[in-house]
């Protein structure tokens, strides 16, 4: 008489934050790309009008501190619909480079034809990557930077240790992100600006209150300033330091290698 002897595969019990929510480590990438894939054609409307337009500051501060030099080689993950990406592009000249990058299809390749429309075309790539498994070479460039999109990746430590790979010794990261605002009367009246006006706009401008409500879960779910500023140095960073921008609502993050 012979034993059945048939293994049954372990089942992927990892979990992580989905907003508020717990879900299948393996779950959460296809569940962001739905929310992105959703909000994307109202991607840039709903950022001027959540942020009264002061995204455009914290992102013009995040190029300065770059200091991008002519020939530069700069790759932006999670870079959306190109906001970042163009004014590398401006700044590295046509014997630099700047790679473009999103996980999202739909987020890209509306950030491809604006940075087209901008000129941006003859020193630019364009990649659907994963920010914790980068199809780049080691050591590739002078500036990864990746604004707003941190938060979303499933394995945070994973994709800092790809951005230390593919990154030149000496070379920046520049991390823009959600933060923890410093002041509690702030911090109150950002929450209930996040989670009651935020889903209403998003419903009203982009049909999608729900995709708007992860978003203000995600905010919540990220690491405050210190703990973030911990993780990059264990990545094997060098130095990092960061700045509070509108009261730490949002945090700017520069790590050298």
């Amino acid at each position: 008489m012979t034993e059945n002897t048939e293994k049954i595969a372990p089942q992927d019990s990892a979990q992580t934050d989905f907003g508020f929510k717990k879900v299948p480590s393996r779950e959460k990438a296809a569940r962001v790309a739905d929310v992105f894939h959703s909000v994307a054609n109202k991607y840039d409307l709903m950022n001027d009008l959540m942020s009264l337009g002061i995204h455009r500051l914290w992102k013009r501060l995040t190029v300065e501190i770059a200091e991008v030099r002519p020939g530069y080689r700069i790759l932006d993950l999670a870079g959306g619909t190109g906001d970042l990406a163009i004014k590398f592009s401006e700044l590295t000249g046509e014997h630099g480079e700047v790679v473009l990058s999103d996980i999202n299809a739909s987020m890209l390749q509306i950030g491809r034809d604006r940075m087209v429309d901008a000129g941006c075309a003859g020193n630019s790539r364009f990649a659907q990557a994963d920010a914790e498994s980068l199809p780049f070479p080691e050591n590739s460039f002078d500036i990864v930077s990746i604004g707003f999109g941190l938060r979303n990746v499933t394995n945070k430590e994973n994709a800092l240790a790809a951005i230390y790979h593919v990154l030149k010794p000496g070379g920046k990261l520049l991390v823009l992100e959600f933060s923890k605002p410093q002041n509690p009367l702030l911090e109150s009246v950002y929450d209930t600006y996040s989670f009651q006006v935020l889903p209403l706009l998003g419903k009203l401008i982009a049909n999608d209150s729900e995709s708007y409500q992860y978003l203000a879960e995600s905010i919540r779910m990220h690491p405050d300033q210190e703990t973030l500023r911990q993780m990059i140095l264990d990545a094997g960073f060098a130095q990092c330091e960061y700045h509070n921008l509108t009261g730490g609502i949002v945090a700017l993050h520069c790590a050298s290698k």
